[in-house]
Parts: structure tokens; C-alpha cells; sequence
């Protein structure tokens, strides 16, 4: 079985690729940063400077150094430590994968060297290599250890004793043209035999696991020791009828919270798996049956001719067919940067490295554990997780909060302990302890009575749950995301875009629809019209053009007896292959009549690719085709309409001025040129013509074409959108100025033509031509930069990010790889994007749709919104639960709230809430803002207004039920029974107005917080549920919780008081609160304090 059970990034046989193989485009694109919406924070340079001395002030998680995230982790106030840090990067683990990785590769290499030494040591002593014969294995004409040693020991020897490539392909039953049958019972034998591009599967987490973590939090272990206590002491005081009450009920309670905040987790953790099932099941192209299919990784077996290109992964061990330039990057299992050139003296190809220049294809010869790489995922495939820059400033605010928390529960239990051991507190009149006469049972149930109260409060007031409803919503947003077309690869990218200032989006396929046909063609000085008629092409002509276009492509046709014409391919390349079948080319043919020589594959910097060809007359051909413009700057001659050679020099300003009226009509403008070649000037021997740069000068211009490729339905719109949003959307496109200025109007990025000027239209060599300084100043100006490198897009993206922009980019070539992991969100494409920018991106586009880019914006933008709604909610409860404690112990000796009620007010503040509240759907308003600053405050002026206000509410109007609500209530004082109910109708109260204030900080700042409230089904059940729950506790499980059963007056009393937050709520939001955070306000108050203390801080460091 593959790998399923973690939230990995990595992919198991690929761990950094996430779906099909596509050629190199023309494009690229970068990431920005956005102003916060708060006073003096507007300014983008706001979230360059941090606090150094704040450990958990980290703006970016993504490649933090261990010593940072290890100084986070060691400041936090933790009660639970297993599960506060489930989903952070475990660095004890991430340093044994590393060392496990190592020994691997030192394995590997040490079993390579001794038989390259042995391989020496034979050829300097005359000895001839002795391999053993290959082993028939049922249908197969090897073995299946054999062929897994070949590959693994890089034995060229014995490849060379089974008749190289061709002899091992007819041992496996595999046509390297066509590849294998690909029939099921064929694939069946193969897998039986041969294995599958499998590795054993890691367990995930069971229930249970779930359950022994929930159980280590230090609070609850300390309340069941309590529990247990009380429940001995009351048995042997009041015996078992009575005296289990008070211990029984507490240790129910906590076995209650245990088990809820395991099903939480546990739930949560099958989100991760199932989303780690779609990144690793990615797509790839196999030659089967003579057709080229895309099929998942996990399907490939021994015998497969796959095809590989620039920036692809090897999915599998095998052996090289044939290859023109390949160069592979080996660092993923040699450990070491360094590229190595693959021929037919080095064949050899191993699973999970890259190819980082050329082209070739390869015959699979082993597979899934029989691989390095597959012994690698299997002793490493458990994931480590990773963090996310909100989780640690949450861990920051909720160590804040337990600080206070632990201050006030052991100042409560100090103010207890005293009042009962001095004799000022009173049960039923009765002064519960009184020196000299209380037994010593009596006093201590009674001491832990009180120290049982201050372990809860403690409970309540350490929000353990505030750093994990981050990952509780990131899950979530990550399972929505799917459904919109965006595939998270790392989390903290899914909040990141919630900050976004700038989309640097790619033209081609991202805002077109990557549906490209030849609508336009010149030849010669004529305009070909309708393009596809090859009556008016001179046999020449069309004959040169035909063996151009078939030969230089990294394309496929396949023509099927009777069946209609498949063409494989780029966009770019299916769009001219199909004209060149229309103008009537037999594809196979034609590639049969000439031998290739040398292959220079398409270069995203020279914007072109050739091939060297011999015909069958001994001809040499070099043919060329890539950026109109580029191609006939080389050109020196033309053919023309009559098939004659003519001087391009008069006629170049006709051709420019053609490619520029295509490019107006937004085509993407292609020229086809060729020139004849000397047979003696062709290097002959493999090494040199391995070597052998092509040449382009001196060459004749066959054609140009004219590429339509439509902008994407609704492209407009989401521009439009991101605008409003404050993100400012800008194209990095590899096509022709002219092309990148029609789209960039037609898509709504520049407004009118009057915009189309420099610098807001910029050509990538003006950029990279200018010094740093002047790139900082000019970037921020930039919204269309055409003929752009990828290395163009990478300054563009490093000049925005020093500027103070939080940058989004997107990519899908190779190249783009270091742009998408300099910018603060990397966004690669699912259909276009090649295996290294997948592994360099933080989230995968499926779809290639820049609409789907600007969801993802919403999404981080709800991340967090949904994470404020519940710290707004739950600090709302910890201080109203601890004000009251407090002020009641300390005037009356007795709290209100019991440890079994507020044990039940904490899983509805922690748990449910954040199910409630953390899994809240993105709302059309999210889009009308700013972009969320990286350091704008977590708690806003607008929810400390709105959690003041109900805090107060709550605290004034249950202070006043526990102070006289015998004589409101019109109970008798000083009897157990009014006590009993009073106490009873406050609990009640204050979970009722805890129910109502969920729907208000539904919506922070709209007065309308129930819109929407019915379609989240899950919100809606979570109040359904504590709302039961609620009833079942005082009607009947008053032994329990301490509670009696209340008459229909007194629960119309709980329902008043506590819907009155909805009418407090729409009042509160209309007082108007300043633009400046209070926190900016706090510091300013104690920066004369901090000063003296920073300066002596300063003088002890030097």
C-alpha cells in the first residue's frame, strides 16, 4: 500500500511533486504584501520590523531556522504538550528523519563505489566481468531480484551482458516505442512479478492514541487525583449513597471533556489524512499501446517507457531509452547539488530526483520498495508537521491569558483556603470549619474541595484550545479548498494569502483558457487564409515546415486505424501540430524519414527550442521555433510563396509589423525557421555532439503564426474583485509586450489604454537592467511585465517583498521555481505546472483558473476572521468565569460556578466554540476589506468593545443573582434549598448567555448576526446540542452538576437575561471605536518603563 496517513507536504514515491508533466511555458509571477487597516500600521513597511525580544513574533514560519521555532515552543505556558503541539513541526523527528536519510544515501553510495572499484580493478588486471546469466521468471525473461540489482548497483557491466536497453525491454516484454499492452491482466502479471509503485503504509493515529492525549493535560490529571481524593473522603464520611457525589461527579466530567477533545482531534486528523491522499496521488504521462496516457504514480509498473522532460521527477528506478542534453539533479538521494548528465554510458535513473535540463525517456525496471527512494519514504513517511505564523502568536496570547488564568485561580484558592481555615465560610449557616472541633477528614475534603475549585478555574482560564482552533479551521478551509480548485501544500500559506497585498499571475492558462488554436499564418510575405490551407504553400515550403513542426516538438500525435487524430502536448505545441495535420502532415511518417542528431529543448531565457536532423539523403536540417520576435531577429533569408530563397532585410519592418498586429489582437506570436547544415561540421563523436551548441544564426524564415488563446469566462471579474480587495493583481508574462497589453485590457488588470505606459507596462530586460534601488522603486509601479525570464520574475518578486508587500506569485515552469519559494505564497499550476514548481510551491491551482486564485484569497482572509470570532467569544468567558469566582470567593468564601459547571463551560467555550465558530463558510463581505496586516493585532478595538460589553453584562448581572438574588427571586435566605436554586438559575444563566453570544460573534461588525446562521448546519447543531445538553443537566443530572430542577419561571428568567445580549450587541456596535489599536496605546504608556529596562538588557549583552 502507498503512504496515506499524514498532513505531509511530501509526496510518498514523489514526495515534492503533485501532478502531471507539462513543457516549460513563457511565464511567471510573484508575491506582495498588503497595508493593515489600522492607523499607523496602513503602511506596508508595518510588518518588516519585529520584536526580537518576542519569541513568538514570527512572521514567517515557512523555512524558519529550528533555533526560532525552538524558542517559541520553550516560552509557551503549555498544559497539554502532546496536544498543543500535534500539528507544529516536530524537531526531535525532523533531525532522526535527517539522519535516517543520510545513512540511506551513505548505503547507496558505499554499494555504487565498491562496484565501480571492483569494475576498475578488473579492467586494470585484464579480468573480464562475470555476470550472472538473466533468470526467466514465468513470462518474463529475468528475474525480478536481477532487475531491481541492476538498477540499484548502476551495473553497467551486466546491462551490457543483457544487450543493453533494447535486450532488458524484450526480457520485460516491452516495445520501447509503444510501450507496454497497458491491458488489466498485463498489469496484473507485471505487479504480481514485479511489484508495486508502492511502500508500505504507516498506521495512522487510532482513537485510542487520541484519548491518551487528550488525558495528558496536567489540569485534568490534577482534577481525576483530586476527584479521587474527595471520592475516598466522602465515602468514609457519608458513605456510598451520598459520598461519590462530589468526586464521581467531577471525574465524569473530565472523562466527558477527554473523550469530546478526542473526537475533535480525532476528526480532524482523518481532514489531514484524506487531503494527504490528493496531494500524493498525482498524474503523469506513460506511452502505452503506442498512445501517450496520463495515469496516477501509484499505477506505473516495471516495463513503462515514460517520457521526461524539464522539470520532472523520475516517478520510478530505470534505465535511459533516449535522451538529448538530460541532466538530472541527484541531491534528493546522493544528498549532494550536483547535476549529472545522463546518456547511454550513465543510464541509469533513480526514483525521485529531477530533471533539470533536457529531454529523454526512460524504461522502468523498478519500482515502489524496490527503489532507494522507495526504502527512504517508508522509514520516513510519518509527518512532521509544521506551523503556521498565527499558531504561534495565538500560543503567545493564550500563554498571556493562562498567565493571568494561574494568577487568579492561585490568588482564588489562597482567598478559599483562608476564609475556611479561619472559620468565614458557611454552609446552610453552619461555619464549615472550626478549629479544635473538625476532624481531619472533615478539614482536608474540605481543603480539597476548594484547591478542586482553583484547578478549574485554572482549567477555563488557559485557552489550551486557542492555538489548535487554528489548525481546527486550516483543516477545514484546506477540505473547502479542494472543492475550489486549490490543493494546500503548506499550511501556513492557506492564512498567508489572507495577507496578500500582490497576485504576480502568469498570462497563459491562469487568465486564458490554455485552449490555444492557429487562427493567423504568414508565409512568405502572404497571409495564409483560412491559415490551414496548404493549397496556397509551395510543396517546398510545406515540406520544410511539416518535418520542422513534427520533429522539433515535445508533442505526440497518434493516429488510430479508422479513429480520429489524438494530439498530445503543451497548449502551445497541440496548437501547431493541429495545423500542421490540417495542412496535411502524417506524423509518424515524417519522424520516420530523418534521424535526430542533437535536441536543444525549449529554454525559457532564449524563448526558443531547435533540433539537428540527417534526412535519408544525408541532409543535415536545424530547425528552430519559439518567440516570433527572437526567431527572426536570427533570420537572414525568407522562403517565399514560389518556395525562392529571398533577402530578409527589405522585407524584416513587414514581418515586425506583422507579429505586432497579432500581438495587438492579443496572439501569441510563433515563428518556424530553419537553416541547412554542413554533414562534416556535425560533431560525430557522442560526447562532443552531446556538447554541440546549435546554430541560429543564418537562419530562413518559414512561417508565423498567430496563436488565439481566450481570456477565462469571468477572469474580469475576479480582477475586478481583487481590486476591491486591495490586492493589486500583475501580469509576468514570457509573451510579446503588444500580447501581454491586449490581454492585460481584456482581463480588466490595466484599466484603459492610457495606462499602457512605462513603467506600468515594463519589458523583463528594461527591469533587470536597472540597479536595485531603482527595481525597488519601479516595481510598485509595475501591472504588466512582458518578456519576462523566470529570473526577471524572481527580482520582481524580492523587489516587492523588501518594499513591504506580502507577495503572491504564480508559476508553472521549472525555472519559476526560486520566484515561488522567495515569495510569501507560492502558487503553482495542477495542469500546467511542471513536478520542481509543485515542490516549490505552497499551493497548487488545479484548475490553472486565476478565479480560483482569488478564492484562495478568501479563504485566508476567512482564516483569520473565523480565528477572531472565537477569541472574541472565548475571552468573553474567561473573564466573565473568573471575575465572578473571584469576587465571590473573596466577599462570600463560595463560588457560584462549581468544578463540574465550569468543566462544562469549558467544552463549550473551548471545543464546541471552536467547531462552532472556527469552521464559520467565507462571506462576499471578507472581500470589501483590506488585506489583514501579518502584525495587525489579533484582538481588534472592535472586539474588545464587543467582548467588554457582554463580559460586563454577564459579570454585573450574575453578581447581582449571587449577591441578592434570594430577595429578587423571592427565595427565604439562608436556606440550602434557595442556595440550591439560586445558585442553579446563575449557572443556567451564564450558559444561556454563552449560547447566545456564539451567534454574535458570528459577525463582529454587522448588526445582522444571524444572515447566513441557517446554512451552517454544523453551528446550528453545536447550539442545538449545548442547548440539550444544557436542559438534560438541570432537569435531570442535579446530582451531578450540583443543580435542582427549575419551575418555568426561573428558566423564563435564564432566557431573559441571557437574549438580552443579542438587543446589548446591536447597541455596542454602535459606539464608535478609534482606528488605533488599544495595544499601540498600552505600549506607549510603558515605553518610559520599558526604556531603562531595554537599556540595561543592551549593556548586559555587551
Amino acid at each position: 500500500m502507498a503512504s496515506r496517513g499524514s498532513n505531509s507536504s511530501s509526496n510518498g514515491l514523489l514526495p515534492t511533486s503533485r501532478s502531471g508533466r507539462h513543457h516549460v511555458d513563457m511565464e511567471s509571477g510573484a508575491k506582495v504584501r498588503l497595508p493593515t487597516e489600522f492607523g499607523d500600521d496602513a503602511s506596508p513597511k508595518s510588518d518588516v520590523h519585529r520584536d526580537e525580544d518576542d519569541p513568538f513574533d514570527i512572521a514567517h514560519t515557512k523555512n524558519a531556522p529550528p533555533a526560532t521555532l525552538r524558542r517559541w515552543r520553550q516560552a509557551a505556558l503549555v498544559l497539554n504538550a502532546s496536544r498543543r503541539f500535534r500539528y507544529t513541526l516536530d524537531l526531535k523527528k525532523e533531525e532522526e528523519k535527517d539522519s535516517r536519510r543520510r545513512m540511506i544515501r551513505s548505503h547507496a553510495q558505499v554499494v555504487r563505489a565498491a562496484l565501480l572499484f571492483k569494475l576498475a580493478g578488473e579492467r586494470d588486471t585484464g579480468l573480464s566481468t562475470t555476470v550472472t546469466p538473466a533468470t526467466p521468471s514465468g513470462d518474463y525473461g529475468i528475474a525480478h531480484e536481477q532487475i531491481v540489482s541492476l538498477t540499484r548497483e548502476h551495473n553497467i557491466s551486466a546491462l551490457q551482458q543483457y544487450g543493453g536497453v533494447k535486450g532488458v525491454s524484450s526480457m520485460i516484454n516491452t516495445n520501447l516505442e509503444k510501450g507496454i499492452d497497458g491491458n488489466e491482466p498485463d498489469l496484473v502479471r507485471r505487479r504480481d512479478v514485479f511489484g508495486s509503485n508502492t511502500y508500505p503504509q504507516k498506521k495512522g493515529r487510532s482513537f485510542l492514541r487520541f484519548l491518551w492525549e487528550a488525558w495528558q493535560d496536567l489540569t485534568l490529571i490534577i482534577l481525576i487525583i483530586a476527584a479521587a481524593v474527595s471520592l475516598a473522603l466522602g465515602i468514609k464520611t457519608e458513605g456510598w449513597a451520598h459520598g461519590w457525589h462530589d468526586g464521581g461527579s467531577i471525574a465524569f466530567a473530565v472523562f466527558l471533556v477527554i473523550i469530546v477533545t478526542a473526537v475533535s482531534d480525532y476528526r480532524q486528523s482523518l481532514q489531514f489524512q484524506n487531503l494527504n491522499e490528493e496531494k500524493q496521488n498525482i498524474q503523469l504521462e506513460v506511452m502505452r499501446g503506442g498512445r501517450t496516457v496520463k495515469i496516477s504514480i501509484f499505477d506505473i509498473v516495471v516495463g513503462d517507457v515514460v517520457p521526461l522532460r524539464i522539470g520532472d521527477q523520475v516517478p520510478a528506478d530505470g534505465i535511459l531509452i533516449t535522451g538529448h542534453s538530460l541532466a538530472i539533479d541527484e541531491s534528493s538521494m546522493t544528498g549532494e547539488s550536483k547535476i549529472v548528465h545522463k546518456d547511454q554510458k550513465a543510464p541509469f535513473l533513480m526514483s525521485g530526483c529531477k530533471v533539470a535540463d533536457g529531454v529523454g525517456t526512460m524504461l522502468v525496471t523498478s519500482v515502489g520498495i524496490n527503489t532507494e527512494w522507495g526504502l527512504l519514504m517508508a522509514s520516513i513517511s510519518e509527518d512532521n508537521g509544521e506551523e503556521t505564523p498565527l499558531q504561534v502568536r495565538l500560543n503567545g496570547l493564550a500563554t498571556f491569558i493562562g498567565i493571568v488564568g494561574l494568577s487568579v485561580a492561585v490568588l482564588v484558592l489562597l482567598v478559599l483556603w483562608v476564609r475556611y481555615f479561619t472559620g468565614h465560610t458557611k454552609t446552610d449557616g453552619k461555619v464549615e470549619f472550626e478549629s479544635g472541633k473538625t476532624s481531619l477528614s472533615k478539614a482536608f475534603d474540605g481543603a480539597v474541595k476548594k484547591f478542586t475549585i482553583a484547578v478549574t478555574i485554572v482549567v477555563v482560564a488557559v485557552p489550551e484550545g486557542l492555538p489548535l482552533a487554528v489548525t481546527l479551521t486550516l483543516a477545514y478551509s484546506m477540505r473547502k479548498m479542494m472543492a475550489d480548485k486549490a490543493l494546500v501544500r503548506r499550511l501556513s500559506a492557506c492564512e498567508t494569502m489572507g495577507s496578500a497585498t500582490t497576485i504576480c499571475s502568469d498570462k497563459t492558462g491562469t487568465l486564458t483558457l490554455n485552449q490555444m488554436t492557429v487562427v493567423e499564418a504568414y508565409v512568405g510575405r502572404n497571409k495564409v487564409h483560412p491559415p490551414d490551407d496548404s493549397s496556397q504553400l509551395h510543396s517546398l515550403v510545406s515540406t520544410l515546415l511539416i518535418e520542422g513542426i513534427a520533429q522539433n516538438t515535445s508533442g505526440n500525435v497518434f493516429e488510430p486505424e479508422g479513429g480520429e487524430v489524438e494530439i498530445s502536448g503543451s497548449p502551445t505545441e497541440k496548437a501547431i501540430l493541429s495545423w500542421a495535420v490540417k495542412l496535411g502532415m502524417k506524423f509518424n511518417a515524417i519522424r520516420s524519414e530523418s534521424t535526430i542528431l542533437h535536441v536543444f529543448p525549449f529554454n525559457s531565457e532564449k524563448k526558443r527550442g531547435g533540433v539537428a536532423l540527417k534526412g535519408t539523403d544525408s541532409k543535415v536540417h536545424i530547425h528552430w521555433k519559439g518567440a516570433a520576435e527572437m526567431v527572426l531577429a536570427s533570420c537572414t533569408e525568407y522562403l517565399d510563396s514560389n518556395g525562392c530563397l529571398q533577402n530578409i532585410n527589405q522585407d524584416k519592418e513587414f514581418f515586425k509589423e506583422a507579429i505586432d498586429g497579432m500581438a495587438a489582437s492579443s496572439l501569441r506570436c510563433v515563428a518556424i525557421a530553419y537553416r541547412p547544415y554542413e554533414l562534416d561540421k556535425v560533431p560525430s563523436q557522442e560526447n562532443n555532439l552531446s556538447q554541440w551548441a546549435l546554430p541560429e544564426d543564418n537562419l530562413v524564415l518559414l512561417a508565423i503564426v498567430g496563436i488565439k488563446d481566450p481570456c477565462r469566462p469571468g477572469v474580469k471579474d475576479a480582477v475586478t474583485l481583487c481590486t476591491e480587495a486591495g490586492v493589486k493583481v500583475r501580469m509576468v508574462t514570457g509573451d510579446n509586450l503588444q500580447t501581454a497589453k491586449a490581454i492585460a485590457l481584456e482581463c480588466g488588470i490595466l484599466c484603459s489604454v492610457e495606462d499602457a505606459t512605462e513603467p506600468n507596462i515594463i519589458d523583463g530586460k528594461t527591469f533587470r537592467e536597472l540597479s536595485e534601488k531603482e527595481r525597488e522603486e519601479v516595481a510598485r509601479k509595475i501591472t504588466v511585465m512582458g518578456r519576462s525570464s523566470p529570473n526577471d520574475k524572481l527580482l520582481l518578486v524580492q523587489a516587492l517583498r523588501k518594499g513591504g508587500d506580502v507577495v503572491a506569485v504564480t508559476g508553472d515552469g521549472t525555472n519559476d521555481a526560486p520566484a515561488l519559494h522567495e515569495a510569501d505564497i507560492g502558487l503553482s499550476m495542477g495542469i500546467q505546472g511542471t513536478e520542481v514548481a509543485k515542490e516549490s510551491s505552497d499551493i497548487i491551482i488545479l484548475d490553472d483558473n486565476f478565479a480560483s486564485v482569488v478564492k484562495v484569497v478568501r479563504w485566508g482572509r476567512s482564516v483569520y476572521a473565523n480565528i477572531q470570532k472565537f477569541i472574541q467569544f472565548q475571552l468573553t468567558v474567561n473573564v466573565a468565569a473568573l471575575t465572578i469566582n473571584v469576587v465571590a470567593s473573596m466577599s462570600s468564601g463560595n463560588v457560584p460556578l462549581n468544578a463540574v459547571q465550569l468543566l462544562w463551560v469549558n467544552l463549550i467555550m473551548d471545543t464546541l466554540g471552536a467547531l462552532a465558530l472556527a469552521t464559520e463558510p467565507p462571506t462576499d463581505d471578507l472581500m470589501h476589506r483590506t488585506p489583514v496586516g501579518r502584525r495587525a493585532p489579533l484582538i481588534t478595538n472592535i472586539m474588545w468593545r464587543n467582548l467588554l460589553i457582554q463580559a460586563l453584562y454577564q459579570i454585573c448581572v450574575l453578581l447581582i443573582l449571587h449577591f441578592a438574588g434570594n430577595s429578587i427571586l423571592g427565595l427565604k435566605e439562608d436556606n440550602t434549598k434557595a442556595a440550591n436554586v439560586k445558585n442553579t438559575i446563575i449557572f443556567n444563566t451564564f450558559v444561556f448567555c454563552q449560547i447566545f453570544n456564539e451567534f454574535n460573534a458570528r459577525k463582529p461588525e454587522e448588526l445582522n448576526v444571524f444572515s447566513g446562521v441557517t446554512k451552517n448546519y454544523l453551528f446550528m447543531g453545536i447550539i442545538g446540542i449545548t442547548f440539550v445538553l444544557q436542559i438534560m443537566i438541570i432537569q435531570f443530572l442535579g446530582t451531578f452538576a450540583k443543580t435542582v430542577v427549575l419551575d418555568w419561571q426561573h428558566w423564563l428568567i435564564c432566557f431573559g437575561i441571557a437574549i438580552v445580549s443579542w438587543p446589548l450587541a446591536v447597541v455596542g456596535k454602535l459606539i464608535p471605536v478609534p482606528k488605533t489599536p488599544i495595544s499601540k496605546y498600552c505600549r506607549r504608556a510603558f515605553q518610559p518603563c520599558m526604556r531603562p529596562c531595554q537599556g540595561s538588557r543592551t549593556s548586559r549583552s555587551t
